[in-house]
């Protein structure tokens, strides 16, 4: 939905938990391109409706998909996602309430903006399913040694916290993200839009990262872990799939 004041809307809303299918994660993508395309689009607001902001992959469909498409789906997906933020030609501000999870890090980690409800939390249980992923991303949002301990313990940190470190720009009640979200996003939007493109291109050439090659990096341990057979048996664990229903070669991002 693009705004009279060039703010453009993408909401994701994919229940029960808003963990996106392989085909979701592309066509969010697409969306995200498409908004940054447009020369009416002068800034973007991703949201989402629902219990919470995003909880990753649906690895149920993962663990009811045979052979590695899959896996390479949801992989490629989760990527083409991650850098359609990043690489969006106006600036994207992330509304985000409650839960944060997984492939929900990527999209809040490229994001250039983030304001969150006060029920917001984040995490990334990757090592719970077996996947890596997104260390990248988190790693834009807090501190190093606080990035390693979330990672290798799957805890979740509160917005509040995030607040303090300047990753977050603003808490409020749930019932208000969406007017906090799009006044930044306004914000941005007044200002001329030539201008602003080339501020997004030029941060994202200064930045001392390169989060597309290094979340690519991240995701070669997961095929690691996929070929010796370690993420499908937790990933069976978590979706409640028998192993006398498992079939090799499942896998998820």
């Amino acid at each position: 939905m693009l705004r009279e004041d060039g703010v453009r809307v993408v909401t994701m809303d994919a229940p029960p938990v808003n963990a996106l299918t392989v085909q979701g994660w592309f066509d969010l993508a697409d969306a995200l391109r498409e908004a940054g395309e447009d020369p009416g689009t002068r800034a973007v607001v991703l949201r989402a409706e629902g219990r919470g902001f995003n909880a990753g992959v649906d690895i149920k469909e993962m663990q009811h998909t045979t052979g590695f498409d899959a896996l390479l789906g949801a992989n490629r997906g989760c990527h083409a996602a991650f850098k359609a933020v990043y690489e969006c030609a106006v600036p994207v501000v992330a509304a985000v309430n409650g839960f944060c999870l997984g492939g929900g890090i990527g999209l809040v980690g490229n994001a250039d903006c983030v304001v969150a409800s006060q029920d917001a939390y984040f995490g990334a249980p990757e090592v719970k399913q077996g996947a890596l992923g997104v260390a990248t991303h988190l790693a834009r949002l807090v501190p190093q040694h606080l990035m390693r301990t979330l990672y290798f313990t799957a805890r979740t940190v509160p917005a509040s916290q995030l607040l303090q470190f300047g990753s977050v720009l603003e808490v409020v009640p749930r019932e208000q993200l969406d007017d906090a979200a799009l006044a930044v996003a306004g914000e941005i939007a007044a200002h001329d839009t030539r201008v602003i493109r080339a501020a997004k291109e030029a941060i994202n050439g200064i930045d001392p990262v390169d989060v597309n090659l290094s979340y690519r990096f991240e995701q070669g341990f997961t095929y690691e872990l996929n070929l010796v057979g370690v993420s499908d048996r937790l990933r069976d664990d978590f979706a409640g799939t028998s192993k006398a229903d498992s079939q090799p070669g499942k896998g998820t991002a």
